[in-house]
């Protein structure tokens, strides 16, 4: 979640995110979500946000945006269909859903985002985040891109995926990332700062910062539950 203090927007909201997410922002103030790409570690808490939404004690005056990858919108119909026995407005009734067009910026109150495709299994796309002269600049999953390094130039922080651990080779065709590949991508950004995501339990923050240091000059932090950094 990026929060400017008026504007919260999420990007993506995978498993057991919601939980994490109410620690710090009540769900009603939340602005938009944005989902990089339609795999079910990145979208599946829109579920559980729709519960809340709709039934928990906590309500919007308006639906809250929620902005799809291209063909998102489909793929999660089809999934609710299965368990939504409450009509038609399972979905519709608390999110404004919307589909984005990756080739143009867009623009939710007052913050832009753009985006860029990423080297993956599925089609997804990295996101930046700029509003007021800083920014964010998020991975999604992807292996080492340089259309992911033109969209994180000189970004304040780049939050980069680091799913393949030290000396892993992914058979075939590549979609992740390891420490290293992303902090070669920082820095041939040329980024404030770089944030390791998306890493598995055998990782340590060690072994990950290590890695990242190998190519990436700059800050190195490692993103857990609960940690906040400050833009500024």
């Amino acid at each position: 979640m990026v929060d400017d203090g008026e504007t919260p927007i999420v990007l993506d909201l995978g498993t057991g995110a919601l939980a994490n997410l109410r620690r710090h922002v009540d769900y009603d103030r939340i602005a938009a979500v944005v989902i990089s790409h339609m795999h079910a570690d990145h979208f599946i808490d829109l579920v559980p946000l729709r519960y809340a939404l709709r039934y928990g004690p906590r309500r919007r005056k308006q639906k809250l945006p929620v902005h799809l990858p291209p063909g998102g919108l489909t793929m999660l119909r089809t999934l609710v269909s299965a368990f939504a026995h409450e009509g038609g407005e399972f979905l519709d009734d608390v999110f404004d859903l919307h589909e984005y067009d990756p080739s143009r910026a867009l623009a939710i109150d007052g913050a832009t985002l753009r985006f860029a495709h990423t080297a993956h299994y599925i089609p997804a796309f990295a996101v930046r985040w700029e509003r007021h002269g800083a920014s964010v600049t998020y991975s999604a999953d992807t292996a080492p891109d340089e259309r992911v390094v033109a969209l994180a130039r000189e970004t304040d922080v780049f939050v980069c995926e680091a799913t393949l651990r030290h000396g892993e080779v992914e058979p075939g065709i590549r979609g992740h990332s390891s420490a290293a590949d992303a902090g070669r991508m920082a820095r041939d950004a040329g980024v404030g700062r770089l944030l390791l995501t998306h890493y598995g339990e055998e990782s340590t923050a060690r072994d990950l910062d290590e890695d990242a240091r190998t190519n990436f000059a700059g800050d190195v932090l490692v993103a857990d539950d609960h940690r906040t950094f400050d833009l500024g």
